[in-house]
Order: C-alpha cells, then structure tokens, then sequence
C-alpha cells in the first residue's frame, strides 16, 4: 500500500509533536495506561502511539476521541481559532457600509 504524502509545514509538524508529547504527558499524569485510552476512544495502540508523537496522518477525530478519553479534554478544541483576530479584521473590512443618499435641494 502506498503511503499517503503530506505537504505539512515544518512550524505544523513541530505543533503536531507538542500536541502529542502534551496528549501523553496528560496520559502519564493521569496514571492511565496506553491500553486503557485505546479501548476508551474505540483505537488500537498503534493509532494511540501515533498521537502521542504527533503524526500528521492521524484524522481529527481520533484526536479529539484521545482527548475524550482523558476525562472530557475535547473540550479544549473549542479554542482552536477562537480568537481569530486577522479572520475577524479581513471579515470587517469587506462589510458594507450603508451610505446615506444626498439630501434632495428644493
């Protein structure tokens, strides 16, 4: 089976391996064996050993169902873009402005 090629950026993958390296840290702190959050999140230990080092080929949702199984920490997804400051500064200056029409002269 061919591997599937990514075109990740390098700043993203390091991102990628910080997130895995804090998912297995919670894991660790927690005391709850690798084995135990696979069955939680319904994964093998192979997927589980891939977020916990950050691969880019992981889906989103298996992500997220890791986080689940460390006691709700899904919700922490909800920041992702939460504060999107350009996002929101390009939204504003494509808003139209409603300009008056000329007064009429008598």
């Amino acid at each position: 089976m061919k591997k599937a090629v990514y075109n990740i950026l390098p700043g993203t993958e390091e991102i990628l391996k910080t997130m895995g390296e804090q998912i297995k840290l919670a894991r660790l702190r927690r005391g709850l064996s690798a084995e135990l959050i696979a069955e939680r999140a319904g994964i093998s230990r192979a997927s589980l050993w891939k977020v916990e080092n950050g691969n880019p080929a992981v889906a989103m949702g298996i992500y997220a169902a890791v986080l689940h199984a460390l006691n709700n920490l899904d919700k922490d997804l909800l920041l992702v873009a939460k504060d999107d400051e350009l996002g929101r500064q390009l939204q504003d200056l494509d808003l139209i402005v409603r300009k008056r029409a000329p007064r009429r002269s008598e």
